[in-house]
């Protein structure tokens, strides 16, 4: 297992070196952000002072290193905008955007796995035609449409949820929350739905195919030879052995979801980290835009390096496949 995890961190940290070029390059080769930063009626001098301070006047490459160098401590330079370190406002931002992110999740898990089970295992009744035939629209709804659609209902037409904001927040660890209050869990429920309406799809058919292809095993028939009520079967045998494929899918969705909260958070006008790129984006705000990136970079590291380990934790075929490699 020590093998197993150190060769997936170099692997890792491999990653985080290509992609940290790729995206300085990226963001750094489009746009000049003294155009949008600077007015017009500026001279010469200002203009060259004011590059000068952003440490633009420099060679790309020579910025490049400059950026890896300062990031090893820590820092991610500082935004052009606002004039304070790009991840203290990305940091404030974080904790909305990764609430919105983990109940969606919840969501997802609650409503697919129950419902993907039971149109697995009653594959030709009603309820189980329904629930594969609803859940073709969590794939083919686009995501603004059906936030649009729940402010149109919900907040609009029936008067019962907030359309935008996250309300009153409480303290939990330091960390503003919004669930721990009643305002607050209003304002959270219809992004989070939307948010979490394509994993409760994905989820739903994963559950389903998986929980099929189960029931067709030897050890599925063995179970109902010795006499095991149907309930046993399903939750010991049937959904552990499907759990794989929905752990994997659910983490690596858990960082999609974060990192494409954008559309939301804009509908819903969310403060999450969403909101935050959109408007740095608008005005090139560079040190923002690629500790943003980074940042998720390093989330979907983390989290494939933790599926791994939690793979390999539910089936040891994974370790011995790399090990023998």
């Amino acid at each position: 297992m020590i093998v197993f995890i150190i060769r997936r961190l170099l692997q890792s940290v491999l990653v985080l070196l290509v992609m940290s070029l790729l995206v300085f390059v990226g963001v750094y080769a489009i746009g000049n952000p003294i155009d949008v930063l600077i007015s017009p009626d500026a001279d010469q001098l200002e203009r060259a002072r004011t590059i000068a301070a952003f440490g633009l006047d420099k060679p790309l490459w020579q910025q490049y290193f400059i950026f890896i160098k300062n990031a090893l401590s820590g820092d991610m330079g500082r935004s052009f905008a606002f004039s304070t370190p790009a991840l203290t406002l990305i940091f404030e931002r974080m904790p909305a955007t990764l609430e919105l992110a983990v109940v969606a999740i919840l969501i997802s898990i609650g409503l697919g796995i129950p419902l993907g089970l039971w149109a697995g295992l009653r594959p030709n009744g009603l309820a189980g035609k329904t629930i594969m035939a609803v859940s073709i629209l969590g794939f083919s709804l686009p995501t603004f449409w059906v936030g649009l659609m729940l402010i149109m209902v919900f907040a609009v037409q029936l008067g019962w949820l907030p359309s935008s904001g996250r309300g009153a927040t409480s303290l939990l660890f330091g960390v503003p929350v919004s669930f721990l209050s009643v305002d607050g869990l209003r304002h959270l429920m219809m992004p989070a739905f939307n948010l979490a309406l394509f994993n409760i799809a994905l989820v739903i058919r994963l559950t389903r195919a998986g929980a099929q292809e189960a029931l067709l095993q030897d050890y599925v028939r063995f179970a109902r030879a010795k006499g095991l009520s149907n309930t046993r079967i399903v939750g010991v045998h049937v959904l552990k052995n499907i759990l794989i494929p929905i752990v994997t899918v659910i983490a690596l969705q858990f960082g999609s979801i974060i990192a494409f909260a954008i559309v939301t958070e804009s509908v819903f006008a969310w403060p999450g980290m969403g909101k935050l790129i959109i408007d740095s984006i608008r005005v090139l705000d560079r040190p923002v835009i690629v500790a943003y990136l980074m940042l998720i970079v390093v989330m979907f590291i983390v989290i494939n390096l933790v599926v791994d380990v939690v793979y390999s934790l539910l089936d040891p075929r994974v370790r011995l496949s790399e090990a023998k490699g």
